[in-house]
Order: structure tokens, then C-alpha cells, then sequence
């Protein structure tokens, strides 16, 4: 069901239907499949911060290397060091969580800001900020992270600073389309003209009402790629160190006992990447369709 109401002569549509409704299935799956993911990566990141595992992740067995899925008190086996992989891949889920929100929140605050700069303001503040994004889009990220691990050391947290910063002129690009969407239709001008503040307009009505779909669907593809960036950076050496669990460097130790039959100390956490990759992108397709009416 439609309504509509007329104000200052411009007629408004709006839809009395939830969003749940308004969605097909296959969105909606999405949007499940998401939130499933996500919940799960809480619980564990909850459940690695409280020490509420099975073993100590880093506890050494001799009497139990690589022991296969479904032994008795280790229900995905261990590794090639004896350490029981369940707890090891729990535990993981802190290798990219707070590096991917501090990825996310500096690609979201410093795109959001040069992104109202460029489209609320224009004139020399979107000249610089194209510049500013042609500038990062022609830099490699991997040797700019790369450089980074050198000029530092491997600390995932340097990595995700630059992942980051990389990520501002895709977010600022957005805010920017819609801010001159907005000024389109309209309505800037017409807040100018009831005398509300420019901080008004750009926090409340601009960021809060017309882009906050947009920053969260954001937030679900950056997290997403702080996974992907973090694993195989980990997978490389580069990322989270020994005998600290990361669902990448579990892989690497594992890949060396594939080839012999002994597959599930790799498998468990490439899939593991996989599945929480792929949810996270879901998510944010999901969103996509439900909150902004787009198909990614």
C-alpha cells in the first residue's frame, strides 16, 4: 500500500509496507545468510576476548599431532603441532576484527568528510579531492602495504591503516553523488532557506537521513575486505605472526600436510575465510536492494 502527501507543492511518495515485505527472497536470504555470519564472528571474537574455548589455542600435544576431525574431545582435529583447531579458529576471528573496524571507521570518517567537502561545498575542495583519489587509485595497495611492512614491521594494524586511507575515495566518491543528487532535488537550498545550520544540515539531514544506508552497506564490503587483505597477507608472512592464530597463517601451516592426506588443519580455516567472506558480502548486497533499491 502507497500513500501520498503534498508539501510546499512536491509531491512525496512513501511506502507503508516494512522492509521485510518490500524485499523478494532471495534478498532476504541475503540479509539472513549476513546476519548469521556476522552474529557468529561476534560469539567468537566474544568467546577468544573471555578465553571460553575448548583447549588453549597455543597448547602444545605431542601424543596428538594432526589428529583428524571428530577424535574425541577435538572436533576438528589439531595441527601439525597439536594444538586443537577449533579453539585456534575462534580465537582467529581477533586477527581482523578491531584491525577491520579501524579500517572501516578511517574510511568511513575520512571519506565522509572529504565527500561533504566535494559535494556540499564544490569548487577547489572537489578539485583537490579528485586529485586526491586519482592519486591513491594510481598507487598499487599491495606495495604501498608492502612498504609499509618494511618500513615498520608486520603489525596488522599498520596494514589496515593503509587499507583504510585506500578506501577514502570510494566512500568520499558516494558521498559526493549523493550530496549533488540532493542539491538536485532541491533540497539543500531549501534547508539554507528555513535557517538551519550548515552542521545541521550536513550531520542530520544529509549524512544521518540520506547517506547512513549507504556508509553501513560500506562498513559490511569493507569488513569483508579487511578478511580477505588480512589472510593473505598472514597466508605471505606479512600479517599476523606465530604462534598467534589467524585464519590465514593456519592455512599456510597446513598447506604443507595437503598433499599427504592430512587436509583439515587447511581446510577448516579456508573455509572458514571463505564462508565469513562471502557472508559479509551478502550482507552488504542484500542491504543494497532493500535499503537503497539497487542490485550490486
Amino acid at each position: 500500500m502507497k500513500r501520498y502527501t503534498q508539501r510546499s507543492s512536491v509531491v512525496v511518495e512513501f511506502s507503508d509496507l516494512p522492509f521485510w515485505k518490500k524485499a523478494d527472497r532471495r534478498d532476504l536470504f541475503y540479509l539472513g545468510f549476513g546476519l548469521l555470519v556476522l552474529t557468529m564472528v561476534l560469539v567468537s571474537y566474544a568467546l577468544g576476548s573471555l578465553e571460553w574455548l575448548p583447549y588453549d589455542p597455543q597448547e602444545i600435544d605431542l601424543d596428538m599431532l594432526m589428529a583428524p576431525p571428530g577424535t574425541e574431545g577435538h572436533l576438528l582435529g589439531t595441527d601439525f603441532m597439536g594444538r586443537d583447531i577449533l579453539s585456534r579458529l575462534v580465537l582467529g576471528t581477533q586477527a581482523y576484527f578491531l584491525p577491520g573496524l579501524l579500517s572501516i571507521t578511517i574510511a568511513l570518517t575520512l571519506g565522509s568528510l572529504v565527500g561533504v567537502l566535494s559535494g556540499y561545498w564544490g569548487a577547489g575542495f572537489d578539485t583537490a579531492a579528485t586529485y586526491l583519489g586519482n592519486l591513491l587509485d594510481s598507487f598499487p595497495r599491495l606495495v604501498f602495504i608492502l612498504l609499509v611492512v618494511a618500513a615498520f614491521k608486520p603489525d596488522i594494524y599498520y596494514i589496515m591503516v593503509v587499507v583504510g586511507i585506500t578506501n577514502v575515495p570510494v566512500v568520499s566518491l558516494l558521498i559526493r553523488d549523493k550530496i549533488l543528487s540532493l542539491k538536485q532535488k532541491t533540497f539543500i537550498e531549501a534547508a539554507k532557506a528555513l535557517g538551519l545550520r550548515n552542521r545541521t544540515i550536513i550531520f542530520r539531514h544529509i549524512l544521518w537521513h540520506n547517506c547512513r544506508s549507504t556508509l553501513i552497506i560500506q562498513a559490511t564490503l569493507g569488513m569483508a575486505e579487511a578478511i580477505l587483505i588480512e589472510s593473505s597477507l598472514s597466508y605471505l608472512g606479512f600479517g599476523v605472526q606465530e604462534p598467534t592464530p589467524s585464519w590465514g597463517n593456519m592455512v599456510q601451516a597446513g598447506s604443507n600436510y595437503f598433499m599427504q592426506g592430512q587436509f583439515w588443519s587447511s581446510t577448516a580455516p579456508a573455509l572458514a575465510i571463505l564462508v565469513t567472506i562471502m557472508g559479509f558480502h551478502l550482507l552488504g548486497d542484500g542491504l543494497n536492494y532493500i535499503l537503497e533499491g539497487k542490485r550490486s
